[in-house]
């Protein structure tokens, strides 16, 4: 998961071109560029390749660092062979709770017949780095090792703790690595606050002459959550109709969904989203934003700005049938029609609001709406707006590295490991100070790429940030 990209196109004209890089790379961008292609080599797929050897390869580096073994973890679930973590404690002067750095180490399956290239080997061609996990989420893993293992070479004792935690399962699967790390082991991973995916920066165009427009830092994220909708019917025999018919029961019911809105419902972050965004956005568009921030129940502000899809889904719940199933035979009457509806809930509802919310809006009591899946999604203890430190440390950052472009607090639409952190109480941000174009990375789809120039970026943005959270500036 990456993030989302909202049209801010009015911002061009005033961003800086991305910080240019020398054509021959130091030491440390040669280290982190081999533990990338390390990384992207190993297929850490879900259904066929190992989670664990991707974790055990970097505990070998960390080993050979110096670092102690009580401190370099690999974490395998119980009869999850594949599903290894990674956790490495850097460990500090014990001022305060440490900072937690996140990245998974699985990545979504590539079929080699897809590709025009081995999807699991590391190709730099054009300005681009190819391969699978390229962008996500293997760059950022990479950056974390190599920028560690860079602060035990040079001594640094940091302010605060640092930990590690390279996991399973992000991408789908049945060992989710944060979750398993949560609920058997909260104490390695217990920290002040995370920094992980969701953010990064949006550049405003493909060519190798982009310019940054915006750079996002994700501090919350909608959870996902699947709904069942049942009709039931004695059917019969297709040559004598009846007049109640289960397909047509749930047709209308599936009609009603798509007709609801749920209500305007912003927090802190997306709240902070849309009064920054209004300061780029074309004047109806942010005139609408503006009065929004002011007043939720602002209908007529909320129907201009839901007219971007992407603005809509900040603002609201969203739930959208994505699966229909109905009937046992061409000449028989349906006794059961099914549908599957998604939902994306905002982090200040519940999953159970929205299981009444949905059955309240389809209106029969034939329909029947139950959770499609046994198992809940947990949702934050609270929704806070950035952390200052990140959010002042990020701004000045972005600032010195990519010129005057705005940094905007945002809510993700999808989802990443982040969520489970925050329900359990460990606030997280998504920041990475890699840039790309909107769609440009084609994560999880064939040739996923990431611009050279925006790796080594990110490897000195995420640098510098930690450093400068941790208390461990460089000198």
């Amino acid at each position: 998961m990456r993030r989302l990209a909202p049209a801010l196109l009015l911002a061009a004209s005033a961003a800086a071109p991305l910080a240019a890089q020398p054509a021959a790379r130091t030491p440390h961008q040669q280290l982190a560029r081999a533990v990338y292609e390390e990384l992207v080599e190993i297929n850490t797929a879900d259904s066929v390749g190992s989670a664990t050897r991707a974790a055990q390869a970097m505990a070998a580096r960390f080993r050979a660092a110096g670092f102690p073994a009580a401190d370099v973890r690999v974490l395998v679930p119980d009869g999850k062979p594949t599903k290894g973590n990674l956790v490495v404690r850097f460990r500090g002067r014990g001022q305060g709770k440490p900072v937690l750095l996140l990245a998974h180490l699985d990545v979504v399956a590539a079929n080699r017949a897809d590709w025009p290239r081995d999807p699991f080997v590391l190709h730099e061609e054009n300005g681009y780095f190819y391969g699978r996990g390229t962008a996500d989420d293997k760059a950022m893993a990479a950056m974390f090792v190599a920028n560690l293992l860079r602060m035990k070479r040079e001594g640094l004792v940091p302010e605060r703790d640092l930990v590690l935690a390279l996991t399973a399962d992000e991408e789908g699967g049945d060992a989710n690595g944060v979750e398993f790390l949560l609920a058997r082991h909260r104490a390695l991973v217990d920290a002040a606050y995370a920094i992980n995916e969701g953010g990064g920066g949006t550049l405003d165009g493909p060519g190798a002459d982009a310019r940054p427009l915006f750079h996002s830092v994700q501090a919350a994220e909608k959870v996902p959550e699947d709904y069942t909708l049942t009709a039931l019917n004695p059917g019969g025999h297709s040559s004598v109709p009846r007049p109640d018919n289960a397909i047509y029961q749930l047709t209308a019911a599936v009609n009603r969904i798509a007709a609801h809105r749920f209500p305007v419902a912003l927090n802190p972050v997306s709240r902070a989203f849309f009064e920054q965004t209004a300061r780029v956005e074309k004047p109806e568009m942010a005139a609408a934003m503006r009065a929004l921030v002011a007043n939720p129940a602002d209908e007529a502000a909320a129907a201009t700005v839901a007219r971007d899809p992407r603005y809509n889904s900040m603002l609201r719940t969203t739930c959208v049938a994505t699966r229909l199933a109905g009937g046992h035979a061409y000449n028989a009457l349906p006794q059961t029609a099914t549908a599957n509806v998604n939902c994306r809930i905002v982090p200040t509802s519940s999953a159970e609001a929205v299981r009444a919310e949905l059955a309240r809006v389809i209106g029969d009591s034939g329909v029947k709406v139950t959770f499609t899946l046994p198992d809940r999604e947990r949702f934050p203890e609270k929704t806070d707006a950035v952390d200052p430190a990140v959010l002042e440390a990020t701004t000045e950052l972005t600032r010195r590295m990519f010129g005057e472009v705005p940094v905007i607090p945002t809510m993700s639409t999808g989802a990443t490991d982040g969520r489970f952190l925050r329900a359990a109480g460990i606030p997280t941000f998504g920041v990475s100070g890699i840039f790309s174009s909107p769609g440009e990375t084609n994560s999880h789809g064939r040739d996923e790429k990431l611009r050279v120039k925006s790796f080594y970026d990110g490897l000195e943005f995420l640098d510098q940030l930690v450093r400068r959270l941790a208390g461990a500036s460089r000198a």
